[in-house]
């Protein structure tokens, strides 16, 4: 699978293959992006920009790729289907590689798109190498090495490319049906799923699931798309706001089941918080002193990147009382928070797991206040989501001692008039006719 994720503060689009009931194939995938175009215009050019790929693929005679819709078990889809005459039985790896490169060149693809068709192109051939014994530059593809399937990977890129799905998105997909029982190919009889489909799969660690007919769902050409392509897998949706769904109809009518793969288009649903990442240390402790702690808790503290520290009372074996020593950190931080704990604590290990959070926008805002006669000045924290509108309003403690002291008044009665202060202070600053103030500000 891809190299990571994008930063979740830039993704825009979300874009969910499901192939959990009916599989992928290269034609199928091709179908569902087409289908999740807006408009006929832009269907016929990008059908015309994938056909002029010809002269790229030796060997290749004729190219036509009609694209009609059609119905799957009742669903509306659009059928692609490459249609094509070739001059050679098969190709080599070395010989397919390169008509992938040449059409990406000829297609004018992204650093992106290039990066996926290639990707895909060297999955597929590794496969087959490990399943036939051969090296990756030798070895002689048959159903894989037609022309279709060098559309089908270059087509793919360039779709995904146009409809500009490879930037700014993150791609999930379910587990992929493999569908069961026995195929008939080049070599003969096998079962399914082919063998160059489940090495893929292995390689990458792709969930698969059997079924749910007896016939081949999943072909190594998608495949090989598929794992290249997503970021995450799971069997259940994102939290998402679907905007388009695109069906691309499979070549078989299955009866009792839609022979379609269905991708969803969407936007990210965040409630306008900001997402942040951050990592979690923890260390189980039960020989070590009060004292001992409190030193260690003001030492991680003071770390670079260590956002915040904790101990969460417990009882170990043997009915021993001990803590749980939690420090969140950034990445930064980690290893100088472990070598601490280590050094201080004696502990033998440290758990630590990187942690996805949503987190409020923070602003110091300085106000004045007058108690009995003083004019105190204190520091207010102000919490924003991403849209400007304010969450919480929260005096700095120190603060607030500090004038509660000096003045005699109660705490909560100083913590009251600082907080009133700030939200009309907030409100003499914002801009007139845009609401951004909650209730639960105060």
């Amino acid at each position: 699978m891809p190299q990571g994720l994008i930063p979740e503060e830039a993704v825009k689009h979300l874009l969910v293959v499901d192939c959990q009931v009916s599989g992928i194939s290269g034609d199928m995938i091709l179908g569902a992006l087409i289908d999740l175009y807006e408009d006929e215009e832009g269907i016929r050019d990008a059908i015309e920009a994938l056909e002029s790929i010809k002269g790229c693929i030796k060997g290749c005679g004729r190219l036509k790729i009609p694209v009609k819709e059609t119905t799957r078990g009742g669903f509306r889809a659009r059928r692609v289907k490459v249609e094509f005459e070739d001059y050679v039985e098969c190709r080599s790896g070395a010989e397919i590689k390169e008509a992938v490169t040449r059409c990406a060149e000829h297609l004018g693809l992204s650093i992106e798109a290039r990066k996926l068709a290639l990707r895909t192109v060297e999955t597929l051939l590794e496969a087959e190498s490990k399943v036939h014994g051969e090296p990756v530059e030798k070895v002689h593809l048959h159903e894989a090495g037609s022309t279709d399937t060098i559309v089908d990977v270059a087509g793919a890129a360039y779709l995904l490319d146009d409809l500009n799905l490879l930037r700014d998105t993150v791609v999930y997909s379910t587990p992929v049906s493999v569908g069961g029982g026995t195929l008939r190919f080049s070599h003969g009889i096998t079962s399914t799923p082919a063998p160059a489909t489940l090495e893929i799969v292995r390689s990458r660690g792709f969930p698969i699931v059997g079924g749910p007919v007896d016939k081949e769902l999943a072909t190594p050409t998608g495949v090989a798309i598929l794992v290249n392509l997503v970021d995450e897998v799971s069997p259940f949706y994102p939290p998402m706001k679907p905007q388009r769904v695109g069906y691309g109809a499979g070549m078989m009518e299955i009866p009792g089941v839609p022979n379609v793969l269905r991708v969803i288009l969407g936007e990210p649903v965040d409630g306008g918080f900001i997402p942040d990442e951050v990592y979690v240390l923890e260390t189980n402790l039960d020989d070590v002193t009060g004292e001992s702690l409190g030193y260690v808790m003001d030492r991680l503290l003071r770390c670079d990147g260590v956002r915040d520290v904790s101990l969460i009372p417990m009882f170990t074996k043997k009915g021993r009382p001990g803590n749980i020593v939690k420090v969140i950190a950034d990445r930064g931080g980690v290893e100088e928070a472990v070598r601490l704990l280590m050094e201080e604590t004696g502990t033998l290990g440290v758990r630590f797991y990187r942690c996805k959070r949503l987190t409020l926008e923070r602003e110091l805002i300085k106000v004045e206040v007058e108690v009995g006669g003083l004019r105190e000045t204190a520091l207010v924290k102000v919490s924003r989501d991403r849209d400007g509108r304010v969450i919480q309003i929260k005096p700095e403690y120190e603060d607030a001692r500090r004038i509660a002291l000096k003045t005699g008044r109660p705490l909560r009665s100083i913590i009251r008039s600082l907080t009133e202060e700030a939200l009309r202070r907030l409100k003499r600053r914002q801009p007139q006719g845009r609401k951004t103030l909650t209730s639960s500000a105060t």
